[in-house]
C-alpha cells in the first residue's frame, strides 16, 4: 500500500501552487520558469558585429526585408544623410506619378462599394425626407417607447416609499424665507464679492469703483495738460455726457498694465541706453491713457539715447506740433545725417516755402539722399526750378534712373536726347532708359528708328551683362501699351525680343501662347504684333492663320478681319475654315454677292470639300434661293458623296414640302449609308409627315437594327409606339434600349416621362431612383427629379443635385425657376445669369430667362436678354432644338425664335 507509486508523482502542480506554503515556506521564481533573459543593447550590438545572433532573438532577424536595428551601432554620417534624402525624394516622385491613378482607382472602388453596400443613412434618406410631410399632430401622436426591461418583475408601489428630508434643507428654506436686518462688518469694509467657483475669479466691486475713479483722474490730468499747452479741449456743457461714454478697462487689463509697467521700468533702469525699452514704456503709458507721463518718459529716453532716431521720432509723435518742431531741431543736432528725421520735420511744416527750406537744409548734410531730392523736386511748381534741381541731383546721384528720366521729361527734344545719352553712359545696365529714349523718338513720329534703336538696345544690354528673358520684355511691352500709352515702343520691343532664348521647333507654339496671354491681360496691340510676327515666320501654317482670325474677330474690326482672312486664304487655300469665315462675315454684313464670290473661289481651291458645298447651299437657302441651293446639293452629291450632304439635301426637300422627292432621296441614301442613324430618323419623320405611320414604324425599326447605339432613334421609336397607343411595346423598346446602351441618362429620362404621361407615378419614381444610381451626375435627370417632387421637398432635392453635378446649366436653370416660383426675383435672376455664363449655347436657359424677365423685369432687362441671346446664337437645348428644327420654323431666327421657344415652355 505504501510502497506503490503515488498518483501525483511526475505531474505538474496546479496553477499558483507553491510547495510548503502551509508550513510557512515562501515561493520564488527561477530562470527556468520564465525562460532566458533579454540581452543588453551593447551585448546585442557586439554579437551582431561579430556575426553572431543571440539565441531566442525576436522575429526581426527572421525576415530578410526587415532591417530595423541592423546598423544601429554604425555612425550616421553626412553621406548617409544625403543618400537617405535622395532616396526619399525618389520615393516621393514615384508616389506623385502614381497618385492620380491610385486616387482614381480608389474613387472607383469606393463608388462601386457604395453601390453594392450603401450606407444605412443612404438607404433611409428618402424615408427621412418623408418626415418633412408629417404634421404637428402626427408628431405628437407618436407613441412613447416603453421600458420593457424587467417588465415581469414585481412592481414596487412608489407611493409607499418614504425618504425623510434632511434638517439642512429645512434650515436653508427657513433662511431664504427670512429678511436680513443687519450687514456683516467684514462686508461693510470690503464690499460684496460675487464668487465664481468654476473659474476661481472673484469680482470685487470696490476695486472696480477705484479703477473708475482712476480713469476719471487720468482724463482730468489730460485736460489740464492740454489746457497748459494752450489748447483747451473741454466742452463745459457736454463734459458730463462724455464721461458716460468712457470705456472702463477691466480689472484684468489694469493688472496687465501694472505688470508691463514694472517690467519696462526694470528694462530702462538696468539698460538705459536701450532705445526700444524707452519707446515701449512711453507707448504703454499712452495706451493706459497717461499721455503726459508718456511724454516725460520719452523725453528721458532722448536724453539717454540721443543717437537713436526712433526715440526722437517717437517723442515728436507724442507731442504737439510746436513741441515736435523743437524736439526734431534738437534731433538734427545729434543726428544730422538721418533722412527720416529731416522728412518728419518737413512734414510738420504747413507752408510750402518752409518745407523747401527744410529739404534744402537737409541736402546740405545729406547730398546723396535720393528720397530728399525727390521730395524737394516734387514741391517745385515751376518746371525751370525743378529742372535746376534735377540737374544738380543727377550730378550727385548719377546712378538714379528715376532722376535721369525726370530730367529728360522736362527738357526739349534735343536736350532730352543728350540727357538720355549721358544716362546710358552712367547706367549702361538700365533698360528703362532705353525705353524712355524710344518713347522720345516715337513722339517725333519715327517708328522705323524706334525698331533699330531697340535692336541696338538689346545687343548693348547683353554686352553689359543684362539678360532679360522673353517674358520680361513682353511685360515691358505690355506696360508701354497699357500704362505709358506708347504702342509704337511696345511693338518695337516685341519685334526685337520675341526670339530670345527659344528653340526653333518650339517658337510657334510659344508665340501663340504669348499672344493669348497678352490678349487676356488687355494688351491687344501687343498680341496683334505677336500674331503678325508669327504669321510672317510661318505663312503656310493653317493653325496660325485660324487663331489669328479668331483673335481679330473678337478684338478687331471687320476690315482687319477681312484683310487677315484674305491673306490667309491666299497662303493656305486648302484651309476651308478661312474661306467660310470670310464668306460668313460678308453675309452678316449684307454683302451677299461678295460672299457668293468668295465661295466660288473656295470651290476652285477645294473641289471636293463637304464644308464649302454645305456653306454655299446654306447661304442660298438663307436667302431663299432654293433652286440654286438644290443645284449645289446636286453637284455636291456628285463630287463629295457624303452622308451629311445627302441628309442636308433631304432636309431641304422636307422643308419645302417635297415629301415624295425627299422619300426618293432617302431610298438611295439609306442604301448608301445604312449606318448613319440621322437618315433613318429623317426617314421616319418624312413618313409621319406623309401620314404613313406604318412606314414610319418600319423605318424606325430598320434604323434600330442597323444603329442599335443611336439613343435618339430609340426614343423616336418608343414615341411612335406611344402615339399608336401601344404602351406595352413602347415600354419594351425603352427597356431594350437601356440594356443595349447602359448609363445613358436620356434613355432613363424618356422612360420616366413615358410613365409619368401615362399616370404611373409610382413606377416613374422607382425608375428615377434607379436612374440616379446609374447616372448620378446627369443634370437632366436631377432637374426632372426636382420638378417631380412637391414644392416643399424641392429644395432638399436641389441640395442633392448640387452635390452630384454642381456645374450643370440645366441645374442652374431649374434652381432659377424654383426661386422664381418662390418670388425671390433677384436670386432667380442671378441663377439665370450663372446658367448662361456656364454654357451660353444652352438655348433653354435663354428662353426661360426671357420668359422670366418678360414677367418680372424692365424693358431694358428684356432687351438685354434678347441681345445676349442673339450674340450667343445658341444651338442646343431640349425645347430649343425641338422648336427650331420643326420645318415650319426653319427660317425663324433671333428674337422671334427666342419668343417662340419661351411661349412653348410650361
Amino acid at each position: 500500500m505504501f510502497g506503490g507509486v503515488k498518483d501525483f508523482m511526475g505531474r505538474s502542480g496546479p496553477a499558483g501552487y507553491v510547495g510548503g506554503l502551509g508550513r510557512g515556506a515562501t515561493g520564488f521564481t527561477t530562470r527556468s520558469d520564465i525562460g532566458p533573459a533579454r540581452e543588453d543593447a551593447h551585448l546585442d550590438n557586439q554579437l551582431t558585429g561579430i556575426g553572431g545572433k543571440p539565441e531566442g532573438e525576436d522575429e526581426r532577424y527572421q525576415d530578410p526585408d526587415n532591417e530595423t536595428g541592423l546598423f544601429s551601432s554604425v555612425p550616421y554620417e553626412q553621406d548617409d544623410e544625403d543618400a537617405d534624402r535622395v532616396y526619399a525624394e525618389v520615393d516621393k516622385k514615384m508616389d506623385e506619378r502614381r497618385r492620380s491613378r491610385r486616387e482614381a482607382h480608389e474613387k472607383e472602388e469606393l463608388l462601386k462599394l457604395r453601390k453594392e453596400r450603401p450606407k444605412i443613412q443612404q438607404q433611409f434618406a428618402d424615408l427621412k425626407r418623408g418626415l418633412a410631410q408629417m404634421s404637428r399632430d402626427d408628431w405628437e401622436n407618436i407613441p412613447e417607447v416603453g421600458d420593457i426591461v424587467g417588465k415581469n418583475r414585481k412592481k414596487i408601489n412608489l407611493k409607499e416609499r418614504f425618504t425623510p428630508v434632511p434638517d439642512s434643507i429645512l434650515e436653508k428654506a427657513r433662511d431664504n424665507a427670512s429678511y436680513t436686518k443687519s450687514i456683516d462688518p467684514i462686508q461693510q469694509k470690503l464690499g460684496y464679492a460675487t464668487p465664481a467657483p468654476e473659474s476661481g475669479i472673484l469680482t470685487n466691486f470696490v476695486e472696480i469703483g477705484a479703477a473708475r475713479d482712476k480713469v476719471l483722474h487720468l482724463k482730468l490730468d489730460q485736460v489740464r495738460s492740454d489746457a497748459a499747452s494752450g489748447k483747451a479741449t473741454v466742452d463745459p456743457r457736454g463734459y458730463l455726457t462724455d464721461l458716460n461714454s468712457l470705456t472702463l478697462k477691466t480689472d484684468a487689463e489694469i493688472g496687465d498694465i501694472k505688470k508691463a509697467r514694472l517690467l519696462l521700468k526694470s528694462v530702462i533702469t538696468t539698460n538705459p541706453s536701450h532705445a526700444p525699452g524707452w519707446i515701449a514704456a512711453a507707448r504703454l503709458e499712452e495706451v493706459a491713457g497717461k499721455s503726459a507721463q508718456a511724454r516725460v518718459i520719452i523725453a528721458k529716453g532722448t536724453e539717454e539715447c540721443p543717437k537713436s532716431s526712433d526715440v526722437w521720432l517717437e517723442a515728436a509723435r507724442l507731442n504737439t506740433t510746436d513741441n515736435a518742431k523743437l524736439i526734431l531741431a534738437s534731433a538734427v543736432r545729434h543726428l544730422p545725417n538721418c533722412v527720416d528725421i529731416w522728412m518728419r520735420a518737413a512734414s510738420l511744416e504747413e507752408d510750402s516755402l518752409a518745407k523747401k527750406r527744410v529739404y534744402r537744409r537737409a541736402l546740405e548734410f545729406i547730398p546723396d539722399s535720393l528720397e530728399l531730392w525727390q521730395a524737394a523736386i516734387r514741391l517745385e511748381d515751376n518746371p525751370s526750378d525743378a529742372k535746376v534741381l534735377l540737374a544738380e541731383a543727377v550730378k550727385l546721384i548719377p546712378k538714379s534712373v528715376d532722376l535721369w528720366l525726370a530730367l529728360a521729361r522736362l527738357e526739349t527734344f534735343e536736350n532730352a536726347k543728350k540727357v538720355l545719352q549721358k544716362a546710358r553712359k552712367e547706367i549702361p545696365t538700365s533698360h528703362e532708359i532705353w525705353i524712355a529714349a524710344a518713347q522720345l523718338m516715337a513722339a517725333q513720329e519715327e517708328p522705323e528708328k524706334v525698331d533699330n534703336l531697340f535692336k541696338r538696345a538689346v545687343a548693348t544690354l547683353i554686352q553689359n551683362g543684362v539678360h532679360l528673358t522673353r517674358e520680361q520684355w513682353q511685360a515691358e511691352a505690355e506696360r508701354c501699351e497699357l500704362e505709358l500709352k506708347s504702342v509704337v515702343v511696345g511693338r518695337a520691343i516685341i519685334r526685337a525680343t520675341l526670339g530670345i532664348d527659344i528653340d526653333k521647333e518650339d517658337e510657334r507654339e510659344l508665340w501663340l501662347e504669348a499672344a493669348e496671354a497678352s490678349a487676356e491681360r488687355g494688351a491687344i496691340e501687343i498680341a496683334r504684333t505677336i500674331y503678325e510676327h508669327t504669321i510672317k515666320d510661318y505663312p503656310e501654317e493653317k493653325g496660325v492663320w485660324i487663331q489669328a482670325a479668331y483673335f481679330e474677330k473678337e478684338h478687331g474690326t471687320h476690315d482687319t478681319l477681312d484683310n487677315l482672312l484674305e491673306r490667309g486664304a491666299r497662303y493656305c487655300p486648302q484651309a476651308e475654315v478661312l474661306w467660310l469665315m470670310r464668306a460668313k462675315e460678308k453675309w452678316l454684313l449684307g454683302k451677299l454677292k461678295d460672299a457668293q464670290a468668295i465661295l466660288e473661289k473656295a470651290f476652285t481651291a477645294n473641289t471636293k470639300s463637304e464644308q464649302i458645298y454645305l456653306a454655299a447651299a446654306k447661304l442660298e437657302v438663307e436667302n431663299k434661293e432654293f433652286d440654286r441651293a438644290r443645284s449645289f446639293f446636286n453637284k455636291a452629291r456628285d463630287n463629295a458623296d457624303t452622308d451629311k450632304i445627302w441628309m442636308k439635301s433631304i432636309v431641304l426637300e422636307r422643308q419645302l414640302g417635297n415629301l415624295d422627292q425627299a422619300k426618293a432621296q432617302l431610298d438611295e441614301a439609306n442604301r448608301r449609308f445604312p449606318l448613319f442613324d440621322k437618315l433613318w430618323m429623317l426617314r421616319g419623320q418624312v413618313e409621319e409627315d406623309r401620314g404613313d405611320f406604318e412606314a414610319a414604324r418600319d423605318a424606325y425599326a430598320q434604323g434600330l437594327r442597323h444603329c442599335p447605339q443611336s439613343v435618339p432613334l430609340w426614343i423616336l421609336g418608343a414615341q411612335m409606339e406611344e402615339r399608336a397607343n401601344l404602351l406595352i411595346k413602347a415600354r419594351a423598346i425603352l427597356e431594350r434600349a437601356r440594356k443595349l446602351n447602359p448609363n445613358i441618362d436620356l434613355l432613363w429620362l424618356a422612360a420616366i416621362r413615358f410613365e409619368a404621361r401615362n399616370n404611373n407615378t409610382a413606377i416613374a419614381k422607382a425608375l428615377m431612383a434607379k436612374a440616379l444610381q446609374e447616372c448620378p451626375s446627369s443634370g437632366a435627370l436631377w432637374a426632372e427629379a426636382i420638378m417631380m417632387e412637391s414644392r416643399q421637398q424641392r429644395k432638399s432635392r436641389v441640395a442633392d443635385a448640387l452635390k452630384n453635378c454642381d456645374n450643370d446649366p440645366i441645374i442652374f436653370t431649374t434652381m432659377a425657376r424654383i426661386f422664381w416660383n418662390d418670388r425671390k426675383i433677384e436670386t432667380a435672376r442671378n441663377w439665370f445669369s450663372r446658367a448662361i455664363k456656364r454654357d451660353s449655347d444652352y438655348g433653354d436657359a435663354w428662353a426661360w430667362w426671357y420668359k422670366f424677365e418678360t414677367a418680372n423685369g424692365s424693358k431694358e432687362q428684356v432687351e438685354s436678354v434678347i441681345a445676349g441671346c442673339a450674340s450667343a446664337d445658341p444651338k442646343h437645348g431640349e425645347i430649343w432644338q425641338k422648336i427650331s428644327k420643326t420645318p415650319a420654323n426653319y427660317f425663324v431666327r433671333g428674337a422671334d425664335l427666342l419668343k417662340l421657344v419661351a411661349n412653348s415652355l410650361e
